[in-house]
């Protein structure tokens, strides 16, 4: 598999990602493993896991299976922390909290150290520079190789970014942001994408294929075994079934249909090879879905293909995203 530079960073991922957000709960050991055998088998190198992930059975079993079954150091280990199972806050940054929850990560996964830390997500009860001197901790300390941040918007990334960035040799500069990405959402193209490429950070789309949605499987009904189908995991789904998205959808079969592939590689080939993206991250239920996300390997769409898929999922951008002249 294709390697590609993490932002503006000497580190290298696979350009596709395996996300683990189901392990330890709908994911068992056995399917797991047949999964990172065979990310691992074809080049696979980024795996994508949290602290909340299965309230932290996805870090622990990942890190049962790289005892023995993957090498560590074949692997590109990133995790999250600040997300909190807390409903009055739902985010703690603050760098006591982080930091705790990074010595838990290490412990569940059985390793010193991850290739990529990120904040999960921005505190506004802390103060950012606190929230970012976690990571500088981090990596200094030996205990994370990268740093990143996910679900910032535009403003906050950029203000984040930039901060990192006014004392080069002290703090760590942003090497990530992990954001939701696909034709189905494209939100991220109006600030953050924009401030990501300026700034020189990594974009980890998650939910490349719509929650599943741009594969097709709900075009005409709910499979029970689908996530839609799935009792936690119905209204993760729900938002990307309207009328809106079924016209996309139905662009994407018609592309998959001219090319004889199948709409999850023309949706997973279009995310991949936008501007400013390093890995799209894939979570599948088991291998033979694995199996079918990773053929996207040899394929590129071509250029009349995106130009009119971005058309049908075009968002809309006015004042301020456009030149004011234009409007």
């Amino acid at each position: 598999m294709e390697q590609r530079h993490l932002g503006r960073t000497g580190l290298r991922v696979s350009r596709i990602g395996l996300g683990t957000l189901t392990w330890g709960r709908d994911t068992d050991q056995h399917d797991a493993a047949d999964m990172l055998k065979l990310f691992w088998e074809v080049g696979g190198t980024l795996v994508d896991t949290a602290d909340v992930y299965g309230d932290g059975e996805a870090e622990y079993l990942l890190g049962q299976l790289m005892d023995g079954l993957v090498p560590r150091r074949d692997l590109i280990i990133s995790t999250k922390a600040g997300s909190v199972p807390d409903p009055d806050r739902r985010v703690d940054g603050s760098r006591g909290h982080l930091l705790a929850a990074l010595d838990a990560s290490l412990a569940r996964l059985g390793t010193d150290y991850v290739d990529l830390w990120q904040i999960h997500a921005f505190d506004p009860e802390t103060p950012l520079d606190e929230t970012l001197q976690a990571l500088d901790m981090a990596v200094s300390s030996g205990r994370a190789r990268y740093a990143g941040v996910s679900n910032f918007c535009g403003w906050q990334l950029a203000k984040a970014a930039t901060w990192q960035l006014a004392a080069p040799g002290v703090r760590t500069r942003l090497a990530s942001t992990q954001m939701e990405y696909s034709l189905l959402q494209r939100g991220i193209e109006r600030e953050v994408l924009p401030a990501a490429l300026d700034l020189g950070i990594g974009l980890l789309p998650s939910s490349p294929l719509g929650r599943g949605v741009l594969t097709g499987k709900y075009r005409h009904a709910t499979p029970p075994d689908s996530r839609g189908g799935s009792e936690h995991m119905a209204l993760f789904v729900a938002p990307y079934l309207d009328d809106t998205a079924t016209s996309i959808v139905d662009a994407v079969q018609i592309a998959a249909d001219g090319l004889a592939v199948t709409p999850l590689q023309v949706a997973l080939a279009w995310v991949r090879d936008r501007p400013g993206v390093a890995a799209p991250i894939v979570g599948a239920r088991n291998a033979l879905q694995l199996t079918a996300a990773l053929s996207v390997e040899t394929l590129s769409l071509p250029d009349e293909i995106c130009r009119a898929l971005d058309d049908v999922s075009e968002p809309v951008h006015r004042y301020p995203d456009h030149d004011w002249s234009t409007l």
